[in-house]
């Protein structure tokens, strides 16, 4: 993967009408994909910790912050978190890849400042099977 700008990647939340809108206004955006292992160390394990393979829980998080800029993205992630329902999304980062499924709205802040721009912060969990797909 070249060298790319952070403005490329995209957080995409489905619309009522089946297809994806780009979760608008976001300056930084992050993915993190984390697997729980599960520990089988036994008294036979020379003192080495061992791990069963294939078994821990894997979970694919994605948080940003940003700016409001599209009434459509806000309202779905503002009923999506109230709902509390898990929503199909995609994270798109170019020349890497793509992440979909499910995902639950974990956190959802709003912030402004006197004489600046509101703000909010995301973030996200895989709520089932995320699917990567290679670009």
């Amino acid at each position: 993967m070249s060298a790319q700008r952070g403005s490329d990647m995209l957080l995409k939340i489905k619309n009522e009408a089946g297809g994806f809108v780009t979760v608008a206004g976001l300056r930084t955006k992050t993915l993190r994909l984390n697997a729980r292992p599960v520990d089988v160390t036994d008294t036979s394990s020379a003192g080495w910790k061992e791990l069963l393979p294939g078994a821990g829980t894997r979970v694919a998080e994605v948080s940003g912050t940003g700016v409001f800029r599209d009434a459509e993205s806000d309202a779905l992630i503002r009923a999506a978190w109230f709902a509390q329902s898990a929503q199909s999304c995609r994270f798109i980062i170019p020349e890497f890849g793509i992440i979909e499924g499910a995902f639950l709205i974990t956190g959802l802040n709003y912030a402004g400042s006197y004489n600046g721009e509101a703000q909010f912060e995301i973030s996200l969990a895989s709520a089932g099977v995320a699917e990567f797909t290679a670009l």
